[in-house]
């Protein structure tokens, strides 16, 4: 399968809010995908999408840092669980890298939760360093904060 990547576009939101919970096997996810990503960020937003059918595929939604322009946060990513194993968060990870790069930053963080293995697993196949941090987003919300060094010569491009 080859994986294409497009900008936001009208209906994707209603689109994928309806199906992240499902991808996230049920756990409520949707309150952490505010529109505003879709809105106010297509510059740092994709879709990914397969190239044969156009079907969705994942997504990407990000920012650069307002407190700290050297840094890119990617703030969610969703790749349909039918479509995992297949290089799509590769793919979308890959593109927000060349994104905060062309824009100056020279690093990327992002958080999951401490029972989030998959993405724990997949960002440390990524190169990123990761740090739990108690109570990140308040009292007994704990968070695994990750770091990816764009200025590191031995990651892909």
């Amino acid at each position: 399968m080859t994986v294409d990547l497009r900008e936001v576009a009208s209906g994707d939101y209603e689109y994928l809010i309806g199906r992240v919970d499902d991808w996230w096997g049920g756990r409520s996810m949707a309150p952490m995908l505010p529109r505003l990503f879709f809105d106010h960020f297509p510059a740092t937003t994709r879709i990914a999408c397969d190239a044969d059918d156009g079907a969705t595929l994942g997504f990407v939604c990000g920012f650069v840092s307002q407190a700290d322009p050297r840094v890119a946060y990617i703030h969610f990513v969703g790749v349909d669980p039918a479509a995992r194993g297949r290089d799509v968060g590769r793919t979308l990870y890959r593109w927000f890298a060349a994104q905060a790069r062309a824009r100056g930053c020279t690093s990327i963080a992002c958080v999951t939760s401490p029972v989030n293995t998959g993405s724990r697993a997949f960002h440390a196949a990524m190169g990123f360093s990761a740090k739990t941090v108690e109570n990140y987003d308040g009292r007994g919300e704990d968070r695994v904060v990750f770091h990816l060094d764009l200025t590191d010569p031995s990651l892909p491009r």
